[in-house]
């Protein structure tokens, strides 16, 4: 079940909302884990009592890690969280990957491959582990306390809004939002006007774009004309922007709703300046936790430059391979850590010499570079495409309807908007924590007729794909 999707918006999500608000504040927290249970086992009802059995066995392995005076002891009860969490990722995830690539080079080998039954991906289970890490590394290091509640722990890591893909939320920023929080009417308000915002992102702009972008993907990449092909992956490059922040937009609105704060996941990434400032711009809560579960235990910037180096480029080749068990997330991963060294060696320098919106556009044609790797299959498909781009070759092979261009613009409006100050204004005034009366009624209005748009397209159209439901 997806968010954007008829049966959550017209059956799952009403229904929620009255038994949630129905509730006495002291029950509401079991109802929305019976809810978010029930949303998961819709979508993967062969893995919800593998997560559930996770998260027990985790609660009482980081309780006791928790009580426990001995070092040795809380270092191997933390090992044991950690390994238990990342085995399952490991399984599940790239299990197919890594016999898919033994099997090629046994086969180079001229041996038998070894016979294998697929294994399938639990959906959310790149953020579920994440979380779960999160957790028991925090209690470790004294940061926040251990759930006092096995249900207040189970909900933290399977509640619905940000399971399938985050924002990754950490413990300590919503422990004591699970024990005892406030959803005034306000909340509730600016909550459905950021969800609905979010929905009309993912289903307007992002599945328009992505029935477009996929034609172009779906081409022989040897024919493409580089003007196809350059709409194309613009095409992708804002799909996937909007999708998975409105996807994130959905989510900070439905906890909002409720009472609980989720960090924030995105802030106009393609306005940044350079590669670095586009990953603190970029998923952010993803950034933060490779910063402070990765790099600084690598040892940061602690060991020396070339330590450094090696540490941020690593970091993003890891980064890449979370993203997906293929090469071509590996090289994703190369491709922004190699920017991000060349951004403190000489490139950051370059970039602020040459000025604000020479750097943004530099930055966004990098980043656009970068998807393509994101978007194909294979690395011989990634080059075939690259060779597209700047190949010349002349024409449009694929026609686009008014709409799509429509769109098209709307997405390129909405993506540079804040390099302006009337544009950053009016994005601090839609997002305020605060509406006057009179701007409270007019976002009303506004999403009314955004919801009934982006219902009406969801009713007419069974296109409704999420990227980050890969991952």
């Amino acid at each position: 079940m997806v968010f954007s999707s008829n049966i959550f918006l017209f059956f799952f999500l009403p229904i929620f909302l009255i038994a949630y608000f129905a509730t006495p504040q002291k029950f509401r927290n079991y109802t929305l884990l019976l809810f978010s249970l029930v949303f998961y086992a819709y979508g993967a009802p062969d893995f919800v009592f593998l997560l559930v059995g996770e998260c027990i066995i985790n609660y009482y392995l980081v309780n006791a890690l928790a009580k426990t005076g001995k070092t040795g002891t809380k270092k191997l009860l933390c090992t044991l969280s950690v390994l238990m969490a990342l085995g399952l990722l490991l399984y599940f995830k790239y299990a197919n990957f890594f016999v898919e690539n033994l099997n090629t080079i046994l086969g180079w080998a001229h041996h038998e491959p070894v016979s294998w039954m697929k294994v399938a991906l639990p959906i959310g289970i790149s953020f579920f582990t994440f979380q779960s890490i999160t957790y028991t590394l925090d209690v470790y290091r004294g940061v926040t306390p251990a759930s006092k509640k096995l249900t207040d722990y189970v909900l933290y890591i399977m509640m619905f809004p940000q399971l399938i893909a985050g924002p990754i939320v950490n413990y300590n920023s919503v422990a004591a939002q699970l024990v005892e929080r406030t959803s005034t009417m306000e909340d509730r308000t600016l909550g459905f006007y950021r969800f609905v915002i979010g929905l009309a992102k993912k289903v307007l702009i992002a599945n328009t774009l992505a029935a477009y972008a996929d034609q172009v993907f779906a081409m022989d990449y040897g024919n493409l004309a580089t003007g196809t092909a350059w709409i194309g992956i613009l095409s992708y490059t804002f799909q996937i922007y909007f999708d998975f922040s409105g996807y994130s937009d959905m989510a900070i609105g439905l906890g909002k709703m409720m009472g609980f704060r989720f960090p924030e996941n995105f802030n106009d990434p393609y306005i940044s300046r350079s590669v670095t400032e586009f990953w603190k711009r970029w998923h952010i809560t993803l950034g933060n936790f490779i910063m402070n579960y990765l790099y600084i235990p690598l040892g940061g910037n602690r060991k020396g430059k070339g330590r450094m180096y090696f540490n941020l480029w690593l970091c993003f080749l890891l980064s890449g391979l979370w993203h997906g068990a293929s090469w071509t997330f590996v090289l994703w991963g190369a491709f922004h850590g190699f920017f991000i060294c060349a951004d403190k060696l000489f490139l950051k320098d370059v970039l602020k010499k040459i000025g604000k919106v020479p750097a943004v556009i530099l930055t966004f044609f990098i980043v656009n570079l970068g998807w393509v790797l994101f978007r194909v299959d294979t690395a011989a498909d990634a080059g075939s495409f690259y060779q597209a781009l700047f190949a010349f070759r002349g024409g449009l092979t694929n026609g686009a309807e008014a709409r799509y261009w429509f769109t098209f613009a709307l997405a390129v409006v909405f993506s540079f908007l804040t390099l302006f100050k009337a544009g950053q204004k009016l994005q601090d005034t839609i997002f305020a924590d605060h509406y006057s009366k009179g701007l409270s009624w007019t976002m009303f209005a506004i999403c009314i007729v955004l919801f009934v748009l982006s219902a009406g397209s969801l009713c007419v159209s069974d296109f409704n794909p999420f990227i980050y439901f890969r991952f």
